[in-house]
């Protein structure tokens, strides 16, 4: 099979095509489909809690699908897909790669590719300021499947970049779609930062999450938001009314790095977020989950700010901001949010049985560090997503995790 990165414009004339509106029910992922002037726009929030934030860092990471992908049955055997992407450029950092779509054939991997063209945002994060220059949509080609097995023909997904807006404007194949069928999977709801986001995965499916997923037969939705896992409540009502057989919180490291609050305030909005799925949720398996290692914020509260000094060197680096004595004081650092966590799902465990807790360290752990240490000492990189993902389905998804198969 082969994957190409082609004009809009330059759809091949000899196949003939069939067009295939692209709406609600050929997406997984997803939780609202913005039309836009191009196309349809995948959101990873509510319209409602879009109108509750003006904050421009959970608006580009609600908005990039990350865990979202096109699934669809069909016979085709060529499928073209127009985008309008949205891509980052950071001030003094090294230039990022284009952002992947990952296609997959009854659940393997059968091609990747790449949309060169798109929207621009530069960010210069010394300053927060960001300036968006507009581009022309961008196709990604995908040739040589294989017609698939009887009259029913094949199951097609089409992963979007999980660090990349992502507009989708059309959807082309040489043979008809339709939705893709139930397979009666559970439905695993997943909530944290950028690590869960995706951070510097090799690609969307590569992500933790999606990893952790494939291998413990579930479906996923990722509401995984870089830089904004900070217990808002409006994450906490998506998450109770998100219909979801599993639900998993990853919580800590965003809380630290933003210095958004000392222990006052987060021990009662751990207790509020949690109350708050448990409304729409009562039964459901719920793990809580603390943070993975991150050195610079051990034993130092934030915020995280970039190292100027490796910026200047072209490289991106995280330094931690604070003052280890404000811990006296209530400041949070990840050892801190490690013993709160343990301690509040021990509490509220004994009248919650299906509550459940992970040691983020169990993850990714001092000897892991010294392995695969953060490329940028904050997020990890694509061996590290998958050992991770490998490990927390292993410790999750089998027999004696909290979101074991249970008979009925």
């Amino acid at each position: 099979m082969r994957s190409e990165n082609t004009s809009a414009d330059a759809a091949d004339s000899t196949v003939n095509w069939i067009t295939t509106p692209i709406t609600a029910d050929l997406l997984r992922g997803a939780l609202d489909l913005e039309r836009t002037e191009h196309g349809v726009l995948p959101h990873r929030l509510p319209a409602w809690v879009r109108a509750q934030y003006a904050d421009g860092q959970l608006a580009m990471a609600e908005s990039q699908p990350s865990g979202v992908r096109l699934a669809f049955r069909t016979r085709a055997t060529t499928v073209e897909l127009d985008t309008l992407p949205t891509k980052r450029v950071y001030t003094g950092a090294p230039p990022r790669p284009d952002g992947l779509y990952e296609l997959l054939v009854d659940g393997v991997l059968a091609g990747r590719g790449s949309v060169r063209d798109g929207n621009t945002l530069t960010i210069d994060m010394t300053t927060g300021s960001a300036e968006l220059r507009t581009g022309p949509v961008g196709t990604v080609r995908f040739t040589g499947l294989p017609e698939g097995n009887g009259d029913g023909g094949k199951d097609v997904e089409i992963w979007l970049p999980h660090n990349e807006t992502t507009e989708l404007v059309a959807l082309r194949t040489d043979a008809p779609v339709e939705p893709a069928t139930d397979r009666g999977r559970r439905v695993w709801l997943h909530h944290g930062s950028s690590i869960s986001h995706g951070s510097d995965a090799a690609g969307p499916t590569a992500i933790w999450p999606a990893l952790a997923a494939s291998l413990g037969g579930v479906e996923l939705i990722n509401l995984g938001l870089g830089g904004s896992a900070l217990l808002d409540p409006f994450t906490a009502r998506t998450l109770r009314d998100t219909p979801a057989d599993l639900i998993s919180v990853k919580i800590g490291i965003n809380v630290v790095n933003a210095d958004a609050m000392r222990m006052r305030a987060f021990t009662p909005a751990v207790h509020g977020f949690l109350d708050t799925i448990r409304e729409g949720h009562p039964h459901t398996p719920l793990l809580v989950v603390s943070p993975i290692l991150c050195p610079i914020h051990e034993d130092t509260p934030g915020p995280s700010a970039p190292d100027l000094a490796r910026m200047n060197e072209g490289r991106l680096e995280f330094v931690a901001m604070g003052d280890p004595a404000e811990k006296a004081t209530g400041k949070l650092t990840l050892r801190v949010i490690r013993d709160e966590l343990a301690r509040i799902v021990a509490q509220r465990s004994k009248e919650d049985p299906n509550l459940h807790h992970l040691d983020g360290l169990r993850l990714y752990g001092e000897a892991d560090f010294a392995e695969l240490p953060l490329p940028d000492q904050l997020h990890p990189d694509a061996a590290t997503h998958r050992r991770i993902g490998e490990r927390f389905a292993e410790q999750v998804f089998t027999a004696e995790g909290a979101f074991a198969a249970r008979e009925a």
